[in-house]
Order: structure tokens, then C-alpha cells, then sequence
């Protein structure tokens, strides 16, 4: 069977008895838990299905050989199953992994020896790796077949989703008992916002604060943003300037560009901006850093300087709750339709981007704010 094949069969089997692990081995079921619901890192899951897969396509191969600078006729290229078969299968099944490759992760490349359990892969948590590890090894030495190991990561994994899915929509439901409430205020929103941004793993968030500020403003500003690109996407990868990039409404060309940091914005950062719109085809009109740290007045005024030395090119550096709060007094009549935009955008990314716990606490604040419990 072709790799596309094993995988349809797995998820069919897998959908027969959703509740019942095809492996007995109580310490197995342990692992392959652990990596499943490991939400600090999710590369271990997607190292695991990418050998399993290929032990099972190939079985001549060793499941803990999965890098071809091994140089032995039983190794294999991991990244090669889990950039080909298993990205495509675990995005068009919404499994909660990661959207990008295991193999490229700091912990799992430039390895070229076999995975074998004496090995110490520096990553955290460490766990993830000695149980990741440990199941590559239960499916050579026999302990587990690589059918059912992949067929009990797909188990978890969709009960995994089942149950995250269960939870968003209860709190969606919890949210509609509020819809008649008095409609937050400006304020009462960066209160909300700024709660949703303290709370861990919020990198991602500015960038979905101005997507949809510009999405809910986009007919009245005549202007429009383009589609943002994934939480782990390089700029150079994917051709983007920034972050978010904005283009008049009957125009593809960039002329305003957003770059989100959560860290103080240094003076290289500000070279690293005008090297790129050098680099750039048309003219950007506007290079925008948007922060969650405090802004170095002497950087601010670095950027100012710019000005005339670019012909006309504004470089700016705005404190994210400052910019939505703007935004949201200059257009307080779309400030629920900012919201709820924000909100679309918030459930609607991936997990890797905006977690579960960080998807629920905003629904979980939104419905405390408009029921006046957080007054």
C-alpha cells in the first residue's frame, strides 16, 4: 500500500472503535498519551507517526533510522514521509499537531546516528523525547507493530480534538446567553484584549489584533489586508515583508507593512526593515513595528530620522494596546465587529499558533466581561 493508502486505512479502523487502543501494553499507552497530549511541544507526535508510517510502507526499514546521512540500506528520510504524507493527512483531519515538519525543529535535525534509547536529544520536555524515542524502539524490537502505534496516535489524537472542540462549543454556547447584554466599551475591550494578551503563549496575538482591526475597518479605510501567513512561516519562505502587509482596496501593491515583536524593538531591527523594503519590488509608504514592550524613545526617534534619508518612507514603532485602543475610539461603532472578527480569528488559527488553553481563556474572559462579572 502507497503511504496515502495506509493512512485512510488507519483512520478507518481507527473510526470503527474510537475508544478502544488497539495495543494492551499498559506502559505503550502511557507514551504514546504523553506525546499526544504534550502541548509545550508537539514534535515527538509527528516524529512517531512519520517512522510508524514508513516501517509500515517499507518494513524492511528501521523505524529509529530516520535520517538518510545514516548511511545504512535500512535508514529512510523521516522529514521526507512527514513533509509528504502525514502534513497533509493531519491538516485535512484538523488533528491537533504541529503544521510544520518535525524534522526541521532544533532538537531533531542535523542527527546522524539512529534513535536508539541510549541517545540524549536535547529538547524539552525531555520526557517527550525519551517516550518518542522509546516508541521507535517498541516498534523494532516487536514490542508494538507500527500499524497499531500509528492507529492509537490517530486514536488520541482525534479524541484529543473531539474533546477540545466539546469545550470551545460549550463556551460559544455559554457566550449567546450574553448576546442580549449591554455591549462592551471601548475600554471595556482593551481590558479584554489586554487580559487575553498577559496570558501565556499570546505571541501570536498581536498579529490577530491588527488582521482584525484592518478586516473590520476595511470598507471605510478603502484598504485591505492580505491573507496572514502561518505562526511559523518565515519571512523568507513566503515572500512576506512583515507580518501583515496592507494594499489599497483596488490594488495588489503593498504600501503598508506590519511587523508584530514581543521583545523591545532595537535599532537592527529597524536595518533589518529598510533592508527588506530595498529589497522589495513597488514602494512601501509605511513600515510599521507593532510591540508589547516598552518603546526606547532614543529607537523611536532613530526611526523618525528615517524619513528623509528614504524619500518619504514612514517607519514607526506603536505599543500594540495604544494602536487597538486608536483604532477602537477612531471607529467605536465597529468595535464589536472588531471583536468578533478577533474572535473568528483567535479559534480559527492552529493550535500550534494560538493554543487550546489561550483559545478558552478568551471566550472564558469575553463571557466574565459581558456578563459584568469582571467589574
Amino acid at each position: 500500500m502507497e503511504p496515502n493508502d495506509i493512512l485512510r486505512s488507519a483512520l478507518e479502523s481507527v473510526k470503527k472503535n474510537l475508544l478502544q487502543p488497539r495495543i494492551d501494553d499498559a506502559h505503550i499507552i502511557e507514551r504514546i498519551n504523553y506525546i499526544c497530549h504534550c502541548l509545550n511541544n508537539r514534535a515527538g507526535v509527528r516524529l512517531v507517526l512519520s517512522c510508524a508510517l514508513a516501517k509500515i510502507h517499507k518494513s524492511e526499514i528501521d523505524p529509529r533510522k530516520p535520517y538518510t546521512e545514516i548511511g545504512s540500506d535500512d535508514s529512510f528520510s523521516g522529514r521526507w514521509y512527514d513533509e509528504n504524507f502525514i502534513a497533509h493527512f493531519i491538516n485535512e483531519n484538523r488533528l491537533p499537531c504541529n503544521p510544520t515538519t518535525a524534522f526541521l525543529t532544533p532538537a531533531l535535525r542535523n542527527i546522524d546516528r539512529p534513535l536508539t534509547p541510549d541517545i540524549e536529544i536535547i529538547g524539552r520536555p525531555r520526557r517527550l523525547y525519551q517516550d518518542a524515542i522509546r516508541l521507535l524502539d517498541d516498534m523494532f524490537q516487536n514490542r508494538a507493530s507500527p500499524e497499531f502505534v500509528l492507529e492509537d496516535i490517530i486514536r488520541s489524537l482525534i479524541q484529543i480534538r473531539e474533546d477540545n472542540d466539546i469545550r470551545i462549543r460549550s463556551l460559544l454556547r455559554s457566550l449567546k446567553e450574553n448576546e442580549d447584554a449591554f455591549p462592551l466599551s471601548v475600554e471595556g475591550i482593551i481590558v479584554l484584549i489586554q487580559q487575553h494578551l498577559d496570558c501565556k503563549g499570546a505571541s501570536r496575538l498581536p498579529v490577530l489584533i491588527v488582521a482584525a482591526a484592518y478586516q473590520a475597518a476595511s470598507e471605510r479605510l478603502k484598504e485591505k489586508a492580505f491573507p496572514i501567513q502561518s505562526h511559523n512561516a518565515a519571512d523568507e519562505q513566503t515572500g512576506a515583508i512583515g507580518d501583515i502587509e496592507i494594499c489599497l482596496e483596488n490594488d495588489d501593491k503593498i504600501v503598508t507593512v506590519y511587523e508584530m515583536k514581543n521583545k523591545r524593538i532595537l535599532p537592527d531591527d529597524i536595518d533589518r526593515a529598510l533592508q527588506k523594503i530595498a529589497e522589495h519590488d513597488n514602494r512601501i509608504d509605511n513600515y510599521i513595528f507593532i510591540t508589547t514592550d516598552p518603546i526606547d524613545e532614543r529607537v523611536r526617534d532613530y526611526a523618525k530620522s528615517l524619513y528623509q534619508k528614504t524619500y518619504g518612507i514612514e517607519i514607526a514603532i506603536l505599543d500594540c494596546i495604544g494602536f487597538l485602543r486608536h483604532f477602537l475610539h477612531l471607529f467605536t461603532r465597529l468595535r464589536i465587529t472588531f471583536l468578533d472578527i478577533y474572535q473568528n480569528l483567535v479559534l480559527s488559527d492552529p493550535d500550534s499558533a494560538v493554543s487550546q488553553p489561550l483559545k478558552e481563556a478568551f471566550l472564558a474572559l469575553r463571557r466574565s466581561a459581558e456578563s459584568g462579572e469582571s467589574d
